[in-house]
């Protein structure tokens, strides 16, 4: 008889079947999942930081115009706090919604205070110009106010009660409908 080897008869060990993952798999695998974790604590501070109840944080605010306001001394109104930026675009879809709403509280004990994020005084004054804003706004020079209210973007609104307190808090473009139902709301209740 010779000696023939046939297909699949070896004395060599059958290679095991499996998956099994490279090291380049593996550092992609890892690599998503920290970024994953990263994203997800990212989301929850996001959320946390904002103040969205609670005594909202004093500041001063010296318009465009130079007055100054400081939220503390606008006590026994309700203020809607709106950071926007020139270059925000969402900001330009918000900003006739805003001055319209505007228009009908600022009379009923509404106060508006429009705070420019990381504006420069040029593109501000002729965002406001564009709009016809009527409402006190001034930049945040150093990004003091935003750094108190953690802002994460543009735009994001806070309403807060006669009390001084934040009872709604927007981090998305608001409409007119929107805020007039907050409005409503927190000048019938004050919450």
């Amino acid at each position: 008889m010779t000696d023939v080897n046939l297909p699949f008869e070896t004395d060599e060990p059958a290679p095991q079947r499996g998956f099994r993952l490279g090291l380049g798999s593996v550092v992609l695998l890892v690599g998503i999942v920290l970024v994953a974790v990263v994203f997800g604590i990212a989301l929850l501070q996001r959320n946390q930081t904002q103040p969205t109840a609670g005594p909202a944080p004093d500041f001063t605010l010296t318009t465009l115009d130079g007055e100054t306001y400081r939220l503390a001394d606008l006590k026994g109104q309700v203020v809607v706090i709106n950071f926007w930026a020139s270059w925000c675009g969402p900001c330009r879809v918000e900003a006739p919604a805003l001055e319209r709403v505007w228009q009908r509280y600022q009379n009923q004990g509404v106060t508006f205070l429009g705070v420019a994020y990381t504006d420069t005084e040029r593109g501000a004054r002729e965002f406001i110009a564009q709009y016809s804003q009527t409402y006190p706004n001034g930049l945040d020079l150093g990004t003091k106010i935003s750094d108190m209210y953690n802002i994460q973007g543009v735009p994001e609104t806070f309403i807060v009660n006669q009390r001084g307190e934040v009872v709604e808090f927007i981090m998305q473009q608001v409409n007119e409908a929107q805020l007039s139902a907050i409005l409503d709301r927190v000048l019938a209740t004050g919450a």
